[in-house]
């Protein structure tokens, strides 16, 4: 079991993009993605403002965020990262389990990344992050740069989309073809 605290909300701005996100693409009749909560145990309150200030993890979350785009199952999880290079340790092993038996299941599996420090969003394929996760394990570099990355699949701001990553959905199915 973990602890939550409030590293845990790193990210949340990036997070509510994504949520409104996908309220757009709900909308619009897109698709349909919810976003997956981690249940937690409060073990400590603030009682003045009510908030929780210790927790811990019920279980092991798999991914931020699943559901289905025209027709195609997706699973993705969403993370921030602040410098150019992305460290493997913010992804955990079960999720990566999680994510190849999705797509075993003829599901799409990808990550969200945002670069912070140049306000920039990239579709991570699974298979891609296989590569730099094989090479962990394999005792190399336990982060990937990004420039290792291929930019085709930086997200460009278009449609008044927040985080378009339909697009990037997209050209997956098309380089899966």
């Amino acid at each position: 079991m973990g602890t939550w605290n409030s590293r845990g909300l790193r990210g949340s701005t990036f997070e509510e993009l994504v949520n409104r996100t996908n309220e757009q693409y709900r909308e619009k009749g897109l698709g349909l993605i919810q976003k997956i909560p981690t249940p937690i145990t409060p073990v400590r309150m603030d009682k003045e403002s009510r908030h929780i200030t210790l927790a811990y993890f019920e279980q092991k979350s798999t991914v931020d965020y699943i559901g289905v785009v025209q027709g195609i199952p997706v699973c993705f999880d969403a993370k921030e990262c602040s410098v150019p290079t992305f460290p493997l340790a913010n992804i955990h092993p079960h999720q990566v389990n999680f994510m190849v038996e999705f797509e075993r299941q003829k599901g799409i599996a990808f990550f969200l990344l945002f670069f912070s420090a140049e306000n920039r969003y990239y579709y991570l394929r699974l298979s891609d992050l296989l590569v730099f996760w094989e090479r962990m394990q394999e005792g190399g570099r336990k982060s990937f740069r990004q420039d290792e990355l291929n930019p085709a699949y930086y997200l460009p701001q278009k449609n008044g989309v927040l985080v378009p990553y339909l697009e990037g959905l997209k050209m997956d199915l098309e380089d899966r073809d």
